[in-house]
């Protein structure tokens, strides 16, 4: 006795299947750009964006097929985690590739890093030239203590 499948059912089926096609594409679209794509910033790119779209379209897929309303808040917090922590991991890997200069700057149409960078650099470098100038937040309190303008020791007796 198998039951007639209502026409609900093949709805849900068809949307189900073209999520999971979509979401496949996207998927292997995101790994093809991790191979292909020139530097860093391109592959964080083909990394991050159809990846998390695809994991979106694979997760609701499933909970379609599932038909069980208990499985959309698991699957809801697991897109959730991919949506929280792949735009950061993203953020500093880009960074730390921009920082051990892993890009290829003719590819950068706008840098905006690169004053903040050259901020630093050049405050690093005056750091070393003059190590009496760091910041006397950032100092040791004993180097402060000795650097305080108190009562001047002649070395007389008091």
């Amino acid at each position: 006795m198998n039951p007639e499948p209502s026409a609900v059912d093949t709805i849900i089926d068809a949307v189900s299947a073209v999520f999971m096609v979509v979401g496949a594409v996207m998927s292997l679209g995101a790994a093809i750009g991790l191979l292909r794509f020139p530097d860093l910033m391109s592959r964080m790119h083909a990394a991050t964006k159809p990846q998390v779209l695809g994991l979106f379209l694979l997760l609701a897929s499933v909970g379609l097929q599932l038909r069980t309303w208990w499985v959309w808040p698991v699957l809801f917090v697991a897109w959730i985690f991919q949506v929280l922590t792949v735009p950061v991991s993203a953020h500093m890997v880009g960074r730390a590739g921009y920082r051990t200069k892993h890009l290829h700057r003719e590819l950068l149409t706008t840098d905006e890093l690169e004053a903040v960078v050259q901020k630093a650099a050049d405050k690093k470098t005056a750091d070393r030239q003059d190590p009496g100038r760091q910041d006397s937040g950032r100092q040791d309190p004993d180097k402060r203590a000795a650097h305080d303008d108190g009562p001047a020791d002649d070395g007389a007796p008091a």
